[in-house]
């Protein structure tokens, strides 16, 4: 399915799932437009846009010519493209189409899906009610966009080698952690934040969201000057408590 880039990622979605077209029902919800999910990767609760990207139209703002972009020309990664290093600041994306499927492979690998889909008492499992469970589980502990200024979760999630992993458990028994490739370990950045204190912080209009570390939130006036303060604050107790470099998941402009 091909969209314009201006649409709304969550109208988009929806729009999918009502003609049963599979694979991006774990991404429901997500605050943002069409063209900005394949510059992010972005991704939730098991998937990821590169999962089901097919190609995308950019336009390039110096040579004014429309260049289309397949799944490995935008070097997906973790949250990266090549829109936001390589590329950033030479391309605007016009429309993003996507690879669906009539016959969907369920992803429920997320513990919270699964409970959340007990509580909903769902017997069939279908991609509707995958999709409700997810905006269930975000509308509890993510601030709306549209009531409180926010740009979802504001830091990545760092990998840390095997030894590191195993000296920061040591120190902290409580600590969240996955293993990735590479025998590496994915830190929450959420829990790094929020054992650093910073739950619930605000100054100002300027805040760390009460029910997620992650995300950093303008209660009315702060400056972009403002959140980028206290996002750097952030990073640098979260180098000191855990000699763990933290970067910033929003792209900065």
């Amino acid at each position: 399915m091909k969209a314009g880039a201006g649409e709304t990622w969550h109208g988009f979605v929806m729009d999918c799932i009502k003609n049963n077209r599979a694979g991006l029902e774990n991404l429901s919800l997500i605050p943002g437009n069409v063209g900005a999910s394949p510059m992010q990767n972005i991704g939730a609760y098991g998937v990821e846009i590169k999962d089901c990207f097919h190609e995308l139209e950019a336009y390039h703002l110096q040579d004014h010519t429309i260049v289309k972009f397949n799944n490995a020309d935008c070097h997906f990664g973790y949250r990266e493209s090549v829109f936001k290093r390589q590329y950033k600041g030479q391309f605007g994306i016009l429309s993003v189409t996507f690879r669906l499927s009539k016959h969907p492979k369920l992803n429920t690998s997320y513990g919270a899906i699964e409970e959340e889909l007990k509580h909903m008492g769902v017997q069939d499992l279908t991609i509707q009610a995958i999709s409700q469970a997810v905006i269930n589980i975000r509308s509890s502990k993510l601030p709306d966009p549209a009531k409180i200024g926010n740009a979802g979760s504001f830091f990545k999630n760092p990998t840390v080698p095997a030894e590191k992993h195993e000296a920061l458990k040591a120190a902290f028994p409580n600590m969240v952690a996955y293993p990735v490739a590479g025998g590496e370990f994915k830190l929450a950045a959420g829990w790094l934040i929020e054992q650093c204190g910073w739950k619930g912080f605000r100054e100002g209009d300027a805040g760390v969201h009460a029910r997620q570390a992650l995300v950093l939130v303008n209660y009315g006036d702060a400056s972009g000057n403002e959140i980028y303060e206290l996002s750097q604050r952030v990073l640098d107790s979260v180098a000191e408590k855990f000699g763990v470099a933290l970067e910033r998941e929003v792209n900065i402009i």
